[in-house]
């Protein structure tokens, strides 16, 4: 009897532990985004390799192509791959502005609908759903559909 409490007891500490990175892997590719403001990007998957890249923008999207162990092989908006650590990448999907100039930020998913705001290259949002060729795309208290083909991802990884 003392022993199946034992076990029970054991169970529910297993239970409430909380799931560590590597445990929560998911099928590549896949899109994150950088949880922190300050991020290093390695040429290998471990702290002993050199540093390639510091990226300073929490929230920037990048691919996850490949994983070993807490590590993540990640390509960046403009083609760079690298290994960042799975801890310092959010499962929140973000998405950047792409191509040249300003895009349109609309009330409605049509190239019809009234335009709320003119979005700059480079700009970080949130992705919310994404119909058709628009995405719901969210940059601070602004909000808008957004055409999908001019957002970096957005689309299948």
């Amino acid at each position: 009897m003392r022993t199946s409490f034992l076990l029970a007891g054991l169970w529910l500490i297993i239970c409430a532990t909380p799931v560590p990175a590597a445990a929560q892997e998911r099928a590549v590719p896949y899109w994150a985004s950088l949880r922190e403001d300050e991020v290093y990007m390695r040429v290998g998957p471990s702290v002993d390799f050199p540093i390639e890249w510091i990226y300073r923008r929490a929230g920037l999207p990048l691919k996850v192509v490949r994983l070993n162990e807490g590590w993540r092989l990640v390509e960046d908006p403009d083609g760079a791959r690298g290994w960042i650590a799975a801890r310092l990448l959010d499962p929140d999907r973000t998405a950047m502005v792409t191509g040249e100039g300003e895009t349109a930020m609309r009330a409605e998913p049509d190239t019809a609908a009234a335009l709320r705001w003119r979005v700059q290259a480079g700009v970080v949002g949130r992705l919310g759903q994404c119909d058709g060729g628009w995405c719901r795309f969210v940059v601070g208290r602004r909000s808008g559909w957004v055409a999908r083909d001019r957002l970096w991802g957005a689309g299948p990884p």
